[in-house]
Parts: structure tokens; sequence; C-alpha cells
């Protein structure tokens, strides 16, 4: 007598058998367990319920004359002033910054990527504590500056770009270097080959192909100098159409007229979506 050939695998699996069972994602992802389900829609009230808050309590009628109004207006455009010369600062010398950590090997590496990481977890306000002791008027540098070029940075429109520049510089440095190490080399050693210098490798091979990295750098940078607090509170102060950036005027507003301070932060909240939704390609719908 002879026996009956097994089920293949691609059978069992058809109808449902245990090879079915082990090859069926779909089924294993489609459950939803209460114990992850339930703090996970917890997590999502936590973040989402304030910023519903603060649309439920805005003053909607008169949204467009608060925004009209000139002190509203002043921290608006010196917020978008300073954040994009900050932002072209460190474009200026985030770039061969991170060039220098994704391509060349030298002794403490390491340490120098971490050093330039630093303001991304160092508390704002110890920043500009660190900037007033380099650049304030008896810091270690700013006594120079001030003797030398008659050049005074602390409480002053170039003290925010300063502190704006220091905490954002991270963002794009980072984006910059990872676009970097995902580049493909050989076109840039192809032109080098070719005969082309280092400055034209990387003026006209390295920087089109890592273009999205700065593009998403620079939006990030801007964004994180947009709504900077504490290192400009501490180094350039709070001065109205001088220091006075949004965030700042936020602060002033919410101990004398809370709706001013619900305009201005509806006005940062709506950048911080516009950026996420700019980027969601890159940041957010990455698998």
């Amino acid at each position: 007598m002879t026996s009956s050939p097994s089920p293949s695998p691609d059978r069992a699996a058809s109808r449902g058998g245990p090879a079915g069972r082990r090859d069926s994602p779909r089924r294993v992802a489609g459950r939803l367990p209460w114990m992850l389900l339930v703090p996970a829609v917890l997590g999502l009230a936590f973040l989402v319920l304030p910023l519903a808050g603060l649309l439920v309590r805005a003053p909607w009628p008169t949204l467009l004359e608060r925004l009209a109004e000139p002190q509203v207006l002043q921290a608006l455009r010196l917020s978008l002033v300073t954040a994009s010369i900050a932002t072209a600062v460190c474009l200026l010398l985030g770039v061969p910054l991170a060039w220098l950590l994704a391509r060349v090997s030298f002794p403490g590496r390491r340490l120098v990527r971490a050093l330039v990481t630093v303001p991304l977890v160092l508390p704002p306000v110890v920043g500009g504590v660190a900037l007033l002791l380099l650049l304030g008027r008896r810091g270690l540098l700013g006594q120079w500056l001030e003797s030398t070029f008659g050049l005074t940075l602390p409480f002053t429109t170039a003290g925010v770009v300063v502190a704006e520049a220091f905490v954002a510089m991270p963002f794009l440095v980072i984006s910059v270097e990872g676009a970097l190490r995902g580049a493909d080399q050989r076109f840039e050693e192809a032109a080098a080959t070719l005969g082309a210098s280092r400055w034209t490798v990387f003026r006209r091979v390295t920087l089109p192909l890592i273009m999205p990295g700065v593009v998403a750098g620079a939006v990030l940078c801007w964004a994180r100098a947009l709504g900077e607090f504490g290192a400009t509170i501490t180094f350039a102060g709070n001065f109205p159409g001088t220091t006075q950036t949004m965030p700042l005027a936020v602060y002033l507003a919410l101990e004398t007229e809370p709706e001013a301070a619900i305009v201005l932060s509806l006005v940062l909240l709506a950048v911080s979506v516009i950026i996420l939704a700019s980027l969601r390609d890159r940041w957010v719908n990455t698998p």
C-alpha cells in the first residue's frame, strides 16, 4: 500500500494549517491587545489634549485683530528675521562641520560629534549662561570683542541670533551628516578621477546629492530657532523690539494679557504643524 503524499506547506497555508497560522502576519497585526492599546490612547490624549485646549480657548472672533496689534507684529517680525539669520549662520558653519564629521577620520572624532550634539540635551538656560561667560562683556571672548571691535553681543538683536544658532545648529549637523553617510561616494570618486578639485566635487556633486538632507536640516533648524526661549532670555534679555521674540512675548503676555499669549502660541503651533507636514515623508512616514 502506498502512502498518500503529505500536503506541501503551500497547501497547508492555503487551508489554514499550521504553516498558514505562521505566515499570517495580517491576522497577528490586526489584534489589538488592551494592555498596549489603553496606554497608547492615554499617551495620545496626553499629547493632543493640551493642544486641543489651546484651540478651544483661542479668541477666534478677534484673532485677526490681535494678530495685527503692534506688539504681536513686532515680536513676529523679529522672530522671523532672527530665526532666518540664525539658520543662514548654521548653514554656513554646520554643513562644513557635518562634512568633516562624516568624511574625515581624525583622532577624537567621536568626542567632537558628542560635543556638537550637546546643545540638544543641554538645558537652554545653561546654554545662555555659557554664552554669557564666553561672549559677555566680562566673558572670555567678549572682553576682546568689545575692546578691539567695540562689539557687544549680550542683550542685542545679534545676541538673539547667536543664542538661536547655538541651540539649533545640531539639528542641521545631524541631518546633513546622515545624508552624507548615505550618499553614494562613487559619483564623487568618478568626478575626482576626471580631474575635478575637491571644492568642485563638493559643490557640483556632493551638495546636490545631499540637498534633501540639507533642506530638511535647515527647516528643522529654523523651526528650533523660532521657538527658542531659555538661551535667548538668558543671553539676550526680553526687550520689546530688540530681543523680544515670540516665545518671550508669550511668556510676558501670559501674565498680563492671556488672550494675546494664546494668539502667539497659535502662530507657533501653526508653524510647527507646517514644518511636520512638509517633512512628513522624511520624518513621519519613514518605515
